[in-house]
């Protein structure tokens, strides 16, 4: 089945006001004490707890979108569910993260965000749909169509004079505790100083979709994963939506190898496997894969 460019912004609209609608369930319990579960799956606590908002925002969001699965035959892959294989079958998937950045959340901090996208069956997210309730801060963007941030077209600010700009690192938590995180943030200091940067500058706060737009607002930047044999590195659901604003916005987004990231794998959802890397620009990226391959090699 083919998409129009007609029906992928309507599809667009639609997705836009699932998450903004999500977004203002998540406002109004963003100051009350909410019950925390746990959940199996990754290795992190932000991986593992789950709220009962996070149910509340995903039915939110089904109630706004599915009409458009029984109209375009669409599937489903959503964080609070299990994944019943229909996005390996069919010719696109509504790919779901009601509650990005849980952990947060529950801190009442910013770095929590509603994400959607919709992902064709090669796993190329044709549709990204991000909304900061802290902010109240809408991005979206539309295969070939642009990025847009509170629907106005977004563009990235030339760096002209590098020597004015710190390069920004924003990472989970859980980078804190890597083994080699010490060598890693020396080996940063020392890109950012070969760039002609002023320095590096930390953000280690934020959920997934957050993280990646963070690069984007404090370019120049990075956010990144290392591959790992465990399970965790987040999930397909965690990078579809920004995947296409960095698409759309002539950033820089692939696997630790720099090659595009798998979100349509069929063995499984986590994205340990290859890594993930955000950079406001190709030379960046590739100063993060040199990095990586120190450390493998």
């Amino acid at each position: 089945m083919h998409l129009s460019h007609t029906q992928l912004h309507c599809l667009s609209r639609t997705a836009v006001s699932a998450a903004a609608q999500a977004g203002q369930l998540l406002t109004k319990y963003s100051k009350l004490k909410i019950p925390v579960q746990k959940k199996t799956g990754g290795d992190s606590l932000a991986s593992q707890v789950v709220t009962e908002v996070d149910h509340l925002c995903q039915d939110t969001i089904l109630k706004i979108l599915m009409p458009t699965c029984e109209k375009y035959d669409i599937a489903l892959l959503t964080e609070e569910c299990d994944d019943d294989k229909m996005r390996l079958e069919k010719d696109f998937f509504w790919s779901i993260d009601p509650l990005d950045g849980t952990l947060p959340f529950i801190e009442s901090s910013s770095g929590y965000a509603v994400s959607i996208a919709l992902v064709n069956h090669s796993g190329t997210p044709l549709i990204g749909v991000i909304y900061d309730p802290v902010r109240q801060t809408l991005y979206h963007a539309i295969k070939t169509a642009g990025a847009f941030k509170n629907s106005k077209p977004w563009r990235l600010p030339a760096i002209s004079e590098p020597e004015k700009h710190f390069l920004t690192l924003v990472s989970d938590r859980s980078f804190l505790q890597h083994k080699n995180y010490l060598q890693i943030m020396e080996k940063l200091n020392r890109a950012a100083a070969e760039s002609g940067f002023a320095g590096l500058k930390t953000i280690q706060h934020g959920g997934a979709a957050m993280n990646a737009c963070w690069v984007l607002e404090n370019s120049p930047g990075c956010y990144f994963k290392f591959p790992k044999q465990n399970n965790g590195g987040g999930s397909l659901w965690d990078y579809a939506a920004t995947t296409c604003i960095f698409n759309e916005i002539d950033a820089f987004v692939s696997d630790i190898h720099g090659n595009p990231l798998d979100l349509n794998r069929p063995d499984s959802t986590f994205m340990n496997h290859r890594g993930i890397l955000y950079a406001s620009n190709r030379h960046i990226a590739e100063s993060i894969t040199q990095i990586y391959n120190s450390f493998v090699y």
